[in-house]
């Protein structure tokens, strides 16, 4: 396959899982906290008004991280990591969630998905220091 399409498949899938966790940290943690995310928290017994706001800009630095540090499998292994154990919780906590029409184990599959494709691809990513 072509190494410039391949350092572009690279670019997106690095983008979209970037974007997952940008968004997901901004809007249902700091600027609208959910109910859903809330109820969560709460099964944890601790306060979603403090840790829910920190878990997204945790959450906001690894998805910019993912963007900035585009030479490095770290930030993508940290959110695989995150996922999977995000996913784990939400399957024994609140396994309901699982039913919704939109739901984690799409939503972290998919994105689980797109960290795979950063790492097959990411040595045809290195190959020049251009971004095309």
């Amino acid at each position: 396959m072509d190494t410039r399409l391949l350092r572009r498949i690279h670019l997106a899938a690095r983008a979209v899982l970037a974007f997952v966790f940008i968004y997901h940290g901004l809007v249902p943690k700091i600027l609208w906290l959910s109910p859903i995310e809330t109820a969560l928290t709460s099964i944890h017994g601790v306060d979603p008004t403090v840790l829910s706001p920190l878990a997204g800009g945790m959450e906001i630095v690894l998805g910019v991280a993912l963007l900035a540090w585009r030479g490095s499998l770290v930030p993508v292994y940290a959110a695989l990591l995150l996922l999977f154990g995000l996913l784990l919780d939400v399957m024994i906590v609140m396994p309901g969630l699982l039913a919704e029409a939109f739901n984690p184990l799409t939503t972290n599959v998919a994105a689980m998905f797109a960290g795979y494709v950063v790492i097959v691809t990411q040595r045809h990513a290195n190959a020049h220091r251009h971004w095309a």
